[in-house]
């Protein structure tokens, strides 16, 4: 018998990890290398003091899609790792005190908004049946996870979005329901989840909110953290390898060709290689050496990379229970603080910030009686040229007093651990390009055929997965592009089909194992 097809992997982020998974199941024999300590990429873990914090992704929508990587091996999401429901999603404060607990159920949504504008409480169905075929596509007939690399795939999904309006900028599809400033916001503000921003994101993302209504959110029992550790148990029980402290200095080509790697001082030859790294780092450093047709110096340097972000991981010896599991507390400017980040590139001295506590639903990611939390306020990528290091203390210092002055009292005297996280992070840690935090931005033109390609256009036998290539980023985006990517390569291969989605409800159906538990039934 010959011995099995080998494929490098480049990074152990979602994407990395779920494409490692399906081609170990598959039968290839699969190298997973990371540079850092641990295995996660963005969503990796600190701890310190008992204090347990998730450094990126906070929640997980969308857990059927997590559980086709399981599937694949014949294994079950829930034999792994426990879910927990959250509501609401997200309480959102705005600058006038008032505030909206979002959630999935309409009837509960239209009550918190008619406290508001009754009008636009009336309206909330008729923008859900606008929404819905926009699902439907993304996610019912899988553009999601099916490769737009060719002129003809996307040429034939054009007419399809125009009929559904999806080519419009996010906030106008939004403003035509809608004409209160919270309900504007709370229907518009989740392409930030993807690095977007929604007054230049195309509508093709409001799937992203209706996927919340269809399979909820969810938080998985010891932190996100936990999903990454399952994903990675997961391939190595499968045969998989996982190499950490391990950076990649090359992707090695002959003749066109990727086969193999160059990392820890030694070459690893391989059949395919799949790069879960930035996209700018893949063909800008990786295939430095290399001729590039498409994904050229000059086409990177002209790149519009997602915003970055200013994170600050901080444990207290108190709790503040004013604060769900995320909470957004908002800027009174909404665009404009959006111009100031996305095209003026400037710190402003106002901010919009996201909460993350997941002591809320978790007490067990902090010490007894405190509170783990991170807060991220979006700022400008690189091209600002701010300096964060002289500037990092000074900024983090006038955000946690804002929170004191907001509402959490005592919050700097209670503080015990405190770790920052910054653009120059993004940069040096995770080898983002202009230290971005979601890869490239997603403007229409840096859509679909136009990120990317998960089959790569300049090096025969390279793949791309993650935020970087289609679909984009965000937990579910960057799982579908892992499915987009297996599929390339199991079209190039021969390899079996491992679509087999149930309806977005079936894994919360089954139960996961600690929701009782975490709601304290017996």
């Amino acid at each position: 018998m010959s011995a099995p097809r080998h494929a490098v992997v480049i990074g152990s982020g979602f994407g990395g990890l779920a494409v490692a998974a399906r081609l170990q199941a598959a039968g290839l024999s699969v190298t997973l290398i990371e540079k850092r300590e641990k295995i996660g990429g963005r969503a990796y873990q600190l701890v310190d003091n008992g204090y347990v914090f998730d450094m990126g992704p906070s929640l997980i929508t969308a857990p059927h899609i997590i559980d086709s990587i399981f599937r694949a091996a014949g294994r079950s999401l829930v034999d792994y790792v426990g879910l927990a429901p959250l509501d609401p999603y997200y309480r959102i404060y705005f600058h006038d005190g008032s505030h909206i607990d979002y959630c999935g159920d309409v009837e509960r949504m239209k009550a918190e908004m008619a406290r508001h504008d009754p009008r636009d409480a009336d309206n909330l169905e008729g923008f859900l049946d606008d929404v819905r075929p926009i699902y439907d596509a993304v996610i019912g007939d899988r553009l999601g996870s099916k490769p737009f690399d060719s002129i003809g795939s996307m040429m034939r999904f054009l007419p399809r979005m125009a009929r559904m309006g999806a080519y419009r900028p996010v906030t106008r599809f939004v403003d035509r329901w809608f004409r209160d400033f919270r309900h504007r916001f709370v229907f518009s503000f989740h392409p930030l989840f993807v690095g977007g921003n929604p007054f230049k994101t195309p509508s093709i993302y409001l799937m992203i909110p209706f996927l919340e209504r269809e399979g909820g959110v969810w938080f998985s029992v010891g932190g996100m953290y936990s999903v990454v550790e399952a994903l990675g148990t997961l391939f190595e029980e499968l045969g998989g390898r996982i190499r950490t402290s391990t950076a990649v200095d090359e992707i090695l080509v002959e003749n066109g060709r990727a086969v193999g790697v160059r990392a820890g001082g030694e070459e690893i030859r391989a059949d395919l290689v799949v790069s879960n790294a930035d996209p700018g780092h893949t063909y800008g450093r990786l295939l430095q050496k290399e001729p590039r047709r498409r994904w050229s110096d000059r086409r990177l340097a002209s790149t519009k990379w997602s915003m970055s972000c200013f994170l600050l991981y901080v444990g207290t010896r108190r709790q503040y229970p004013q604060l769900e599991h995320h909470t957004l507390i908002l800027s009174e400017r909404y665009e404009e603080l959006l111009d100031d980040i996305f095209e003026e590139k400037i710190l402003p001295d106002d901010f919009s910030m996201y909460l993350h506590a997941p002591t809320r639903t978790d007490p067990d990611m902090a010490p007894p009686g405190c509170e783990s939390m991170y807060v991220l306020v979006p700022v400008a990528n690189q091209r600002s040229g701010i300096d964060w290091s002289a500037t990092k203390e000074a900024f983090a210092d006038r955000v946690l007093r804002f929170l004191e002055e907001w509402g959490l009292e005592g919050l700097r005297e209670s503080i015990e651990v405190l770790h920052l996280f910054t653009p120059d992070d993004f940069e040096s840690e995770l080898n983002a390009t202009l230290g971005n935090a979601f890869a490239i931005e997603p403007r229409f033109t840096q859509t679909a055929w136009f990120r990317p390609h998960n089959r790569s256009e300049d090096v025969e036998g390279l793949y791309l997965v993650g935020a970087g290539t289609h679909p984009g980023a965000g937990v579910p985006g960057v799982l579908l592009s892992a499915e987009t990517t297996y599929g390339c390569i199991a079209e190039d291969l021969g390899l079996p089909d491992q679509w087999d989605w149930d309806e977005p409800g079936r894994v919360a159906l089954q139960e996961p194992r600690s929701v009782e538990a975490l709601a304290g039934s017996p």
